[in-house]
């Protein structure tokens, strides 16, 4: 594959209520320093010692530093301040401790494969007939607090949901991320999309960090919005998301919220696929969830370390999007649909439709052209752009096996033209009607649509949503309680019994968890 190639699995195709976005697998390899935002600057927490607080805000201050975040209850502050003036913090006697603020990275009624494995329709629709049973826990009464991209929510599946959020923009989600882990948690049961683990009765609370960009946190703001959650009392807090580097002040954040004021934190267990440990994931406080697909194997990009509790559904997961995703291209009556490129062009091209074999090299014929290219031999970026110079006006990449697939133009890499993905099968279609007018679309419009996303992002949301679940059982039970009930009644996937570095100690079982509950 080439290095500017990104594939997923198969398209569902009927699956879908509109086309598919591309699935979201992000790694939580830094990109940048964690050290700075800037050559000469470094972002960092510093923890000072007991009523100190002053005289560390004004030392940091006259570094010309720029201060963040203030947690009082960590004797703690985060700030950028110039590089050359860190010695200088770490060797004043009111200082404790200097760490980096590391960054933290955004690592996508059908009832999705996920709910059913993870036993939540036996808990609310034990008879099995899609109407929640009248005195079954629904996860109504706890909040559900989730760190992510925002929501959005006009989307039809979460009429009727409890939301709120903050900051202001919170109840738009541009990445769709936000939205989509939202929705397996919370999708309401109206006859209509998807279904979550607490349809339609858990209350959720956005904090809304991450931009449409996807682009990377520090340890301090999600420590900031961790707290954020607290105060707008949520009970679980859920976070499709991780870092590599840890943070003793992140660490100490986190065990305040589960020992202080219990509540149950759950986190990605990170999609570098090796063992080593993401953060938050990886301190004692927090839940570390690791995926697994629906026959119940771990996913190829999960990670496995000792630090993995748990396990749930994180491959193919279908759930709710904010924007509809429409790619296709019409020929002789027939409309094929596809996926966008990503980084190429959006917009509507005319013209013949032409055979342009493997793509692999320039060729004048191709003018005012749309071109069908078959996948192979050199990058998407190549074909695409030896279509543009040729002045195709756009490019049809089909693929050469059996369904459809996903591509990007890379980073920092884009078209003019608009350019597709389609399946082999839609691809030989196609080649029976070259020689004739095609048109070729690619659009995304704000509306309830649905995708299949992979990823330890999608796996968490499904314990969160389990531990509300429960939790709305018997609201008294402590988070440590919960933690220990979803524990003990996983189903052991591991090839020796009990916990193992791979699916932690298994698969959630909401209906066995809730049993253990009850009666313990």
């Amino acid at each position: 594959m080439s290095s500017v190639e990104r594939e997923g699995g198969r398209n569902p195709g009927n699956k879908l209520k509109t086309p598919m976005k591309k699935i979201l697998i992000l790694s939580f390899s830094i990109l940048l320093s964690v050290s700075g935002i800037a050559a000469d600057t470094s972002r960092v927490l510093i923890e000072f010692k007991p009523g100190k607080k002053a005289e560390t805000r004004g030392l940091v201050r006259n570094a010309n530093a720029t201060i963040h975040h203030e947690f009082d209850d960590l004797n703690a502050l985060a700030a950028t301040l110039p590089t050359r003036a860190l010695a200088g913090i770490r060797n004043n006697p009111n200082v404790v401790l200097v760490e980096i603020d590391p960054p933290r990275y955004l690592l996508a009624d059908s009832v999705p494969y996920g709910i059913d494995l993870v036993q939540a329709t036996a808990v609310w629709d034990s008879d099995n007939n899609g109407i929640i049973d009248a005195s079954a826990p629904t996860g109504a009464g706890i909040k559900v607090g989730v760190i992510d991209s925002g929501i959005f929510t006009s989307h039809e599946d979460f009429a009727g949901v409890s939301i709120t959020g903050e900051p202001a923009g919170w109840n738009t989600d541009g990445l769709g991320h936000g939205t989509h882990v939202s929705g397996t948690i919370a999708a309401a049961l109206n006859g209509t999309g998807v279904v979550g683990v607490s349809p339609g009765k858990v209350a959720l609370h956005m904090v809304k960090v991450f931009g449409s960009g996807g682009e990377w946190i520090y340890a301090s703001s999600l420590i900031n919005a961790a707290n954020r959650c607290k105060a707008a009392g949520c009970k679980v807090i859920s976070m499709s998301l991780g870092g590599g580097t840890p943070s003793r002040t992140e660490d100490r954040g986190f065990q305040n919220l589960y020992n202080k004021s219990g509540i149950l934190s759950i986190a990605a267990a990170g999609n570098a696929g090796d063992t080593t440990i993401s953060y938050p994931a990886g301190y004692a406080s927090v839940v570390s969830v690791a995926a697994i697909d629906v026959n119940k194997q771990l996913a190829s990009f999960s990670q496995q370390n000792s630090d993995v509790e748990l396990s749930a559904p994180g491959v193919n997961v279908l759930s709710t999007v904010p924007f509809i995703d429409s790619n296709t291209v019409v020929v002789g009556g027939t409309t094929v649909s596809g996926n966008h490129i990503e980084n190429a062009a959006r917009g509507t091209a005319s013209g013949t439709l032409v055979d342009g074999g493997l793509g692999d090299s320039a060729n004048p014929a191709w003018a005012g052209k749309v071109v069908l290219v078959q996948r192979g031999n050199i990058s998407f970026l190549d074909k695409v752009k030896n279509v543009e110079n040729s002045g195709g006006v756009a490019c049809v990449i089909y693929n050469n096996a059996a369904g459809n697939f996903y591509g990007t133009l890379g980073a920092g890499n884009s078209s003019v033209i608009p350019a597709i993905t389609i399946s082999g099968e839609d691809g030989t279609l196609l080649g029976n009607f070259v020689n004739q007018a095609a048109t070729l679309s690619s659009s995304i419009t704000p509306g309830s649509a649905y995708a299949y996303y992979d990823g330890t992002s999608m796996a968490t949301p499904h314990v969160s949503a389990a531990a509300a679940l429960i939790w709305s059982a018997r609201p008294t039970k402590s988070n440590a309680q919960v933690r220990t009930a979803l524990q003990v009644t996983a189903e052991d996937l591991g090839p020796v019994a009990g916990r193992d570095a791979s699916f932690g100690y298994g698969l959630i079982q909401a209906k066995t968890a809730l049993d253990y509950l009850l009666s313990h």
